[in-house]
């Protein structure tokens, strides 16, 4: 993990504001969803992508009421049908 040189105080209510140098480098915009991993000591910030609910893949990925399935998951359970 490569430090980026900034310190940020996190205020009363738990946020903290990320520098719009990094926002826009690692392109996240205003609204974009974030996922909180927390590896060993340290808290890491990712953009959220959505993971098949049952392979865990993250290509090709679709929406399916309200779950998030990858084609190759849905093509195996079409074969079942």
């Amino acid at each position: 993990m490569k430090p980026a040189g900034v310190v940020r105080k996190v205020d009363q209510l738990g946020r903290i504001v990320l520098p719009k140098s990094l926002r826009k480098r690692y392109q996240m915009n205003e609204g974009d969803p974030v996922e909180i991993l927390v590896q060993g000591d340290h808290i890491i910030l990712e953009r959220y992508r959505p993971k098949c609910v049952f392979c865990g893949s993250m290509e090709q990925v679709a929406e399916f009421k309200e779950r998030s399935i990858c084609t190759q998951c849905l093509h195996e359970m079409n074969q079942l049908a």
